[in-house]
């Protein structure tokens, strides 16, 4: 057992005396005179956080979790909880009950005072939705919610849908991180035309000056391979054919995720792996004829 002192200053309640002591192995705290026991369990007092000054020291800060711009509030405003229940875990009585109700209705109704703040509520609401239904990464979210705070502030959703504006933020986020998501995939999730997201995004591609890499195939590749469940060997070769289409220059202008669904064609053609253009075309989410004319394009880098 270690015994170790901690608050020289504090004074036991039954003594009176200034001898405070810890037990590390079973987290109590006890006077060191009498025996009187204050508490069972030990807390940690220390820092969650360190935050590293300029100087090059450490500065431990006790803090929250971290603020978020996909939420509406940042993370920073506080929630009075559902229960009805006080500190202790005691009920409330019917005549607070009442109280915190309309306590709870004031607070919900103070975080929302203007329509812009009531607009980015419900963008971020159906954002958080479209985050489950594409598999996103938090990264990707977080892009996102930048961009469409950006189109609010300069005036860009005033007058356009707003599931449309959050729409296109998604597929301008999926764009600029490089994650394998096609205007389809962003439209059939969010339940909206993709001639009205393809319009916002020239709006927000125009107004916020984006610039956006270009999407390189080999990525998409993984994505249809884990779908028709192909080798290995397949996918590694489907990468060398995109490669070499690359270094003949003929990728340029071509849809990546058409190209990469050509090259896994090809690929399983040539390993004897029974896939058809149908069965590729449905994973990659594009039209058959679009493979046979992407791979009409690769047979020709090969040769």
């Amino acid at each position: 057992m270690v015994l170790e002192i901690i608050n020289a200053d504090s004074i036991c309640k039954r003594c009176g005396k200034n001898s405070m002591l810890t037990d590390n192995d079973t987290g109590e705290r006890f006077c060191g005179k009498c025996g009187y026991v204050i508490s069972e369990e030990l807390q940690d007092s220390g820092p969650e956080w360190r935050s590293f000054s300029k100087e090059g020291g450490t500065d431990p800060t006790r803090t929250g979790p971290p603020t978020s711009l996909a939420m509406h509030d940042r993370g920073l405003a506080t929630i009075i909880s559902s229960s009805n229940r006080d500190s202790s875990g005691k009920p409330l009585s019917s005549s607070m009950k009442s109280t915190i109700e309309r306590l709870r209705t004031w607070d919900s109704r103070s975080k929302v005072n203007a329509s812009a703040d009531r607009n980015l509520r419900q963008a971020l609401t159906g954002l958080a939705m479209l985050k489950d239904k594409l598999s996103l990464s938090d990264s990707v979210i977080e892009k996102a919610a930048y961009l469409y705070r950006k189109a609010l502030e300069k005036g860009l959703v005033r007058g356009r849908s707003i599931t449309g504006i959050i729409a296109a933020s998604l597929y301008a986020a999926c764009r600029d991180t490089e994650t394998p998501r096609n205007l389809k995939d962003v439209a059939e999730a969010a339940n909206v035309n993709k001639k009205d997201i393809s319009r916002c995004y020239r709006i927000l591609h125009k107004e916020l000056e984006l610039k956006m890499p270009v999407v390189d195939p080999v990525q998409c590749i993984a994505r249809i391979a884990s779908k028709l469940r192909i080798t290995e060997k397949s996918k590694r070769y489907a990468c060398k054919i995109l490669q070499t289409a690359q270094e003949h220059d003929g990728l340029a202008g071509k849809d990546p995720m058409g190209l990469a669904a050509a090259a896994l064609y090809m690929s399983c053609v040539i390993h004897c792996e029974d896939r058809t253009q149908r069965d590729v075309a449905e994973a990659a989410n594009v039209t058959e004829v679009t493979i046979r004319n992407r791979y009409k394009g690769l047979r020709t880098n090969q040769d």
